[in-house]
């Protein structure tokens, strides 16, 4: 599977739903406590925006090898680190739906050409510096499809509207979320759930 065209598939995909989203959607409800548009931003954020600087940052020794253990690493943070990012997160994701205005889709669309330029420039086993750790180009990259994917389902069930993906994006996303699993020690867990022999407890999530 190729992960450069799986991100920019995702993408350019998730550039298509924004420019979809109802206008009276925008300060609804999202995900959490988050309202539409701070989803949104959060996603913009965290998944396009960041590319090309982290693409152009050098990240020295790759410390994490991984795109399960780039998600393994978030969830064995102490207490204290975990709830200072996630408030970071959410100021970051407040301040970008701001700054998306009422120009979103052109500002996702302009972004997401923007990710996919730095991408193409950038060799598969350059190490670049992330919030996580020093990480390979062909391993960082599918950890933002991975918050393309997910977080654009998410949107697109916030605003009421379909999303299409591309196969291979969403098989990439869902070949990973069980990897984590795996790298975490749900594994049996998840895959008992997935062949229909038991029910996840509320709320379990791999990330």
């Amino acid at each position: 599977m190729d992960y450069r065209r799986t991100y920019r598939a995702a993408a350019v995909s998730f550039a298509d739903l924004v420019s979809r989203l109802p206008a009276d959607r925008w300060d609804q409800p999202g995900l959490g406590d988050w309202s539409l548009r701070d989803l949104v931003g959060h996603t913009v954020s965290s998944a396009l925006r960041q590319v090309p600087r982290v693409l152009a940052a050098p990240g020295g020794e790759v410390s994490i090898g991984s795109p399960q253990h780039y998600w393994t690493f978030a969830r064995a943070a102490p207490a204290e680190m975990y709830a200072a990012a996630t408030a970071a997160s959410s100021a970051d994701a407040r301040e970008t739906g701001k700054w998306l205005g009422d120009a979103a889709a052109a500002r996702v669309s302009e972004l997401a050409g923007q990710a996919t330029a730095a991408l193409a420039a950038a060799g598969d086993d350059d190490v670049v510096a992330t919030p996580a750790g020093g990480m390979r180009v062909r391993d960082w990259v599918p950890t933002r499809t991975f918050e393309l994917v997910v977080h654009g389902l998410d949107v697109a069930a916030a605003a009421g509207v379909p999303f299409e993906l591309a196969l291979d994006a969403v098989t990439e996303s869902l070949t990973q979320a069980a990897q984590v699993a795996v790298a975490a020690g749900d594994g049996p867990l998840v895959l008992r759930a997935l062949t229909g022999r038991s029910r996840l407890p509320e709320h379990f999530s791999v990330v």
